[in-house]
Formats: structure tokens, sequence, C-alpha cells
């Protein structure tokens, strides 16, 4: 296994396209780190401190900014806007037969239509959020000079952020391996490792010791389970019909359709968090309004967010729902079905058209019942040891984890998948 994973590296940097490919990653990914580090100016950093301390809310929050928001940097909004973008694009498929159309059977023409859809929603999402977490954060305290001309400045500035790192994740996309926006959120929770152990050493209690050695297996339990249930499918058997041109057979032989466990991926988990994030931070400013009914409203809702059980039951149901929608919209039977009967296969025991579609749907939806469930209850997980300990960063740190496991998944297969269309 060893010799294998030498011999793969040693092709990777041998290689001058997968070499360029990588390098342009890592490239990418410390300009990111680059720009985390450039904070927005007239910033009180004792506020700041306090105002983040034990805070889950804005520890989850600070996974999607890359690590930019815990030192308020011209990236805090991270690809927030551009996930809530899709999102939202991602719904209106459902409504809009158009959209749907789009995306799912125009090609990859439609699909680069759909994607520019979503950029130019970005913008205007990213100015809304910047300028609601401006004026949250100068009524904590934290913005020294809140003038007019300077909030106006800094909005702009991290919405800039926010649509460069947009940018940045779609040139990974392209010129890079893995999907961009996932290797940067990857890329500030590997850069938040150092912060969420100095918090665990810093509350470190000899007493809690088998807490946390409870925390390090479901750590384990975490990864072991994502790794199975996403390398897990379901193969169906497909057969080609037997066609005679000319002195010639063709066909006859049989493969199979591999549907996943979990067809959607870590989606669900950054769609879910990203639904939880973004209303409880409009909510957190819309407490601090001088109208009454609305401050109270708001307080209410903020309050319920933060019960432990309210909030994982919420996590558990978007991930769930998720998972099922994603899969919808990625994963047409009858798509499948019609390809399947142009090019003269068909399921053994199934006939074409209809059936076959059923057929597929029928074993998709057990299958996704199976992956979206797992994938509910292991983003809980952390939750609940978060509740036995009192210890905040083992919740954002499990999360961290889930996202942080998927991701490298993703990056492996499609580096594998680089390096096997060199071998060949």
């Amino acid at each position: 296994m060893f010799d294998t994973f030498v011999t793969k590296l040693k092709l990777i940097f041998s290689d001058s396209t997968l070499r360029t490919r990588v390098l342009f990653v890592i490239g990418a990914l410390v300009l990111f780190r680059l720009l985390a580090a450039i904070p927005i100016p007239g910033i009180n950093l004792l506020a700041l401190e306090n105002f983040f301390a034990n805070n889950q809310f804005l520890g989850l929050l600070n996974i999607f900014s890359g690590g930019g928001l815990s030192n308020l940097s011209i990236v805090m909004l991270g690809v927030g806007p551009y996930i809530t973008a899709s999102i939202i694009m991602q719904l209106l498929t459902i409504m809009s037969p158009k959209l749907k159309m789009l995306y799912q059977e125009e090609g990859e023409a439609g699909r680069r239509r759909f994607q520019q859809y979503s950029r130019l929603l970005t913008i205007p999402l990213a100015i809304v959020q910047a300028l609601s977490f401006y004026i949250l954060l100068g009524r904590q305290g934290i913005i020294i000079d809140s003038g007019l001309f300077t909030t106006i400045t800094n909005v702009i500035i991290i919405a800039a952020g926010s649509i460069l790192l947009m940018w940045i994740g779609e040139l990974i996309t392209e010129f890079g391996i893995g999907n961009g926006v996932s290797l940067i959120i990857f890329a500030g929770i590997v850069a938040s490792l150092p912060t969420t152990v100095s918090q665990l050493l810093f509350s470190f209690d000899i007493s809690q010791i088998p807490l946390y050695l409870g925390f390090v297996l479901v750590g384990i339990l975490i990864t072991a389970g994502v790794v199975v249930v996403t390398e897990a499918e379901r193969p169906i058997p497909i057969t080609y019909a037997r066609r005679v041109r000319g002195m010639k057979v063709y066909g006859g032989i049989s493969t199979y359709l591999p549907l996943r466990v979990n067809q959607a991926g870590v989606i669900p988990i950054i769609f879910a968090l990203s639904i939880l994030l973004f209303p409880q931070m409009i909510f957190n400013f819309l407490a601090n309004v001088n109208v009454a009914i609305v401050s109270a409203v708001s307080s209410m809702i903020v309050s319920a967010l933060s019960n432990q059980l309210i909030y994982g039951s919420l996590y558990f149901f978007l991930v769930f729902l998720f998972t099922y929608f994603y899969t919808a919209v990625t994963f047409d039977p009858d798509t499948i079905s019609k390809n399947l009967q142009k090019s003269g296969a068909f399921i053994p025991g199934v006939r074409p058209g209809v059936m076959t579609s059923e057929h597929i749907a029928k074993i998709l939806t057990r299958l996704t019942l199976v992956g979206a469930l797992f994938l509910g209850a292991i983003a809980i997980l952390p939750l609940g040891m978060q509740a036995l300990t009192g210890i905040t960063a083992l919740a954002i740190g499990g999360t961290a984890l889930l996202i942080a496991v998927s991701v490298v998944l993703d990056l492996v297969k499609k580096i594998d998948a680089q390096v096997s269309m060199r071998e060949y």
C-alpha cells in the first residue's frame, strides 16, 4: 500500500500537467490564507475576543468563512454568500421547469449558464450579508469607527472579498483538482485546528479524561463511518443487447450501474449549516433593533436556536432533507432510463422505459434513506458530546471533522482519476 502511494506521488510530480494542477491548488490556498490574515480597519481586538469566546454560532460560521471571521479579515464572509446563492438556485429548479432543463438536460453549456446565474445572485447576497454583519459587530462595540463613509467602504471590501474567494474557488475547480469551494472550507478548517486544540487544552480537566477519550473514539467512528458510507455503492446489473452490423456483432456484454449510498456527499451538511447559521445571524441583528415586537420575536427565535435539543433536531432534519433534495436534483432516473434505452441497454428482468425509471428510483430512494439517516446521525453526534461535556470546541470540531473527511475523500478520488487517466 505504501509502495502504491509512493508510485502515485512520483507520477503526480513527474507529469507536468498534473504537477501544475496540484501546485495551482496549493498556490490558490496560500493566497486565500494570506487574504484571511488581512483584517478590516478599525477593530477593537479585545471586544472581538470577548465576543467570540465560547460562542458556538460564531465558531460554526467561522468554518464557512474559512477561518477569516475570527480576525474580521477582508474575506470574513468566506464562500457563504455563494453557498446561499447555490441553495436558492437549486431550490428554483423545483419551481422552474426551464431552470431544471438548463441544469439537467442541456449538458455542459447549460450547467455553465446555471453557475453564472448563481454567481450573479452571489453579489447582492454578499452585500446584504456584509452590511448585516457589519452593523451587528458595530452594535457589539467591535467596530471602532462606524461612520457612514467607513461603513460603506468596509461593506464593499467585505462583499468584494467574498466574491474574490468565489472566483478563486472557481479557478481551483477549473485549473486545479477537486471542488474549489469545498477546498477553501477545508483549508480554513485545517488552519483553525491549532486554535481548537488550544481551546481544548485551556479548558482541560483531568477528571474529564474519559470524556475526551470518548470524543476521540467518536471522531474515529465518524471518520470511518463517512469513509464507508461515501465509498459504499449498490450495483445495478446492465446488459447491452446484441446488434449485428454488417459482418460484426456488437453488444451482448454485461456491466453494472453503480448507485452510491450517499450521492450528495458533503453538500447536505454545508447546506444545512448554511440554512441554520445565516438566519441566526439575521435574527441576532434584529434582536437589537428599537422596534419592540421585532426585537422580542427575534430574541425568542435566537433563544430557541440556542437550545441544543431544538438546534440538533433542526440540524438532523435539514441534513436528512437536503440529502434527498440534492440527490433528486443531481440524479434523474428518467434521464438514466432514456440514455440506457438509446444505447440499447436494459436491466435484466425489467422493461425499458418507465419500468426501468421506476426500478432505479425505488432503489435510489432506499439507498438515500440509509445515507440520509447516517449522515444526519453523525452530524448531531458532536452536539451530543458537547452537551455531555459542556465544551463548545467539541461540537465545532466534530462538524469540521465531518466536512474535512468528506472533502479529503472527494479530493483523493479526483487525484486517483487523474493519475489513472495518465497511467493508461
